[in-house]
């Protein structure tokens, strides 16, 4: 078990494989099931195979009801008890062919040629040039149409509610640990891991003693770093990095003697130093807390509009900054606080919700109607009038928008203007419960 999952435990079979399991898991409040491309691409896996639409939302409604027990990941297999809602158990089973010892050994040595690869799995991550690369090597890690088979106690033959639940929940759990899907597959992490850091060893001293690739590719003896660093304990721990303060430190203050130079706001110059403080410690926090920080992408550059919003929603400032901080937005003062709300739910990506207003085309704007579609049971729909990317509940003072990358937002209007109620969600349903449950505050 790895120290990251706080919600399962391990145990080790015979059989050279592991058997993970995991408590049952809370449901998930105002989110889809899935977060990872990899969790995500599990689920399409499972949407794929079903014949049967219906079985799967009523699944999903378990899932999402906690009526998934603890969860048993072993080679091959993942099993639970999964509970209607009248209390009935059926035991539910779902089924993936395991890898042959011939398609581990070529991925474990495709993995060990890319060290990264190592890495990335080490801190919970799946790179998407881990699966194309086992592609390449013949090694199908995620499941496609047809490979999650169902079995259940119900009777069903396709995939039932309670193997979807099942698959709806264990896609929760790929989403924090990606090693359960090799486990499924058939390797434990324990022993996945020991064969890795064995063939990283031996590639290593080969490259060492001239009879690898290394011989010709440069002079001298030496290991390169990202094979000292895949092989793992070869090398003594790094120190523990010192304790990431509570607080961001204080600004000097720029009060002084001597008059600014023509053109210097001292008081501006404050802002922006207290705002670069708390940007770096926001940085450092996210090294402490979230693996796999150093590898996510670089974040696009602002433009000086949505700079200025974000400084408004991160530094709070008082009424003469906040001011001059809707000029820079290019707002007028009373329409900041709405922008200040899509900040902090959602950065740049919130705040274009916000503002475009957008036509989707004939494939965006299906998929959406699908998702709705699915969203909700038969007569639990609320009645939405659509206008664009748009979809407004009649009756209510609620919207729902559709952005470009297939998510929804939800929105309430207050004092006759739409203002941001809540991030971002996959589920149109699940959005529009955040929206529903009370105001915002426009800051």
């Amino acid at each position: 078990m790895s120290e990251d999952d706080d919600y399962g435990t391990d145990a080790v079979d015979s059989g050279g494989g592991a058997e993970r399991t995991f408590a049952p898991l809370p449901p998930p409040p105002g989110r889809g099931f899935a977060t990872s491309w990899w969790g995500r691409a599990w689920l399409q896996a499972l949407e794929d195979t079903a014949l049967d639409g219906q079985q799967l939302k009523k699944g999903r409604r378990l899932a999402r009801e906690g009526g998934v027990g603890a969860v048993s990941v072993r080679p091959g297999r993942i099993t639970a008890v999964v509970r209607d809602r009248d209390g009935t158990g059926h035991r539910s089973d779902v089924l993936l062919q395991e890898l042959g010892d011939e398609a581990w050994d070529r991925f474990l040595d495709m993995a060990v040629e890319r060290a990264g690869h190592i890495a990335a799995l080490l801190d919970r991550e799946m790179e998407p040039h881990l699966v194309e690369d086992a592609a390449g090597a013949g090694v199908d890690l995620l499941p496609g149409i047809g490979d999650l088979e169902p079995e259940c106690t119900c009777g069903t033959w396709d995939h039932c509610p309670h193997s979807g639940a099942l698959c709806y929940q264990v896609a929760r759990l790929l989403d924090e640990d990606p090693f359960v899907l090799l486990l499924l597959r058939g390797r434990g992490e324990r022993r996945l891991l020991d064969e890795l850091q064995v063939r990283s060893a031996a590639r290593a001293v080969r490259g060492a003693e001239g009879d690898g690739p290394e011989e010709a590719a440069g002079e001298g003896y030496g290991v390169p770093a990202d094979e000292a660093f895949a092989a793992g304990s070869i090398l003594p721990p790094l120190p523990v990095p010192p304790p990431v303060p509570e607080e961001p430190g204080l600004p000097p203050s720029l009060d002084t003697e001597a008059g600014p130079p023509s053109g210097i706001d001292p008081a501006a110059l404050e802002v922006l130093a207290a705002d670069s403080a708390v940007r770096a410690h926001r940085m450092l926090l996210d090294e402490e807390r979230g693996p796999g920080h150093g590898r996510q992408p670089v974040p696009a550059e602002l433009t000086p509009e949505q700079d200025a919003v974000r400084m408004a929603a991160d530094a709070r400032p008082e009424p003469w900054i906040a001011k001059r901080l809707a000029e820079g937005s290019g707002r007028p003062r009373a329409e900041l606080g709405a922008a200040v709300s899509a900040w902090r739910y959602g950065g740049a990506a919130a705040l274009a919700v916000l503002d475009e207003e957008w036509d989707p085309n004939a494939d965006s704007l299906a998929r959406a109607r699908a998702r709705l579609a699915a969203a909700w049971e038969e007569g639990e729909r609320p009645q939405l009038r659509a206008a664009r990317a748009r979809w407004t509940v009649a009756g209510a003072d609620v919207q729902l928008r559709y952005d470009r990358d297939g998510r929804w937002w939800p929105y309430r209007k207050e004092r006759g203007r739409w203002v941001p109620a809540g991030p971002a969600d996959d589920d149109p349903a699940s959005a529009l419960a955040g929206a529903s449950a009370g105001g915002v505050s426009e800051g």
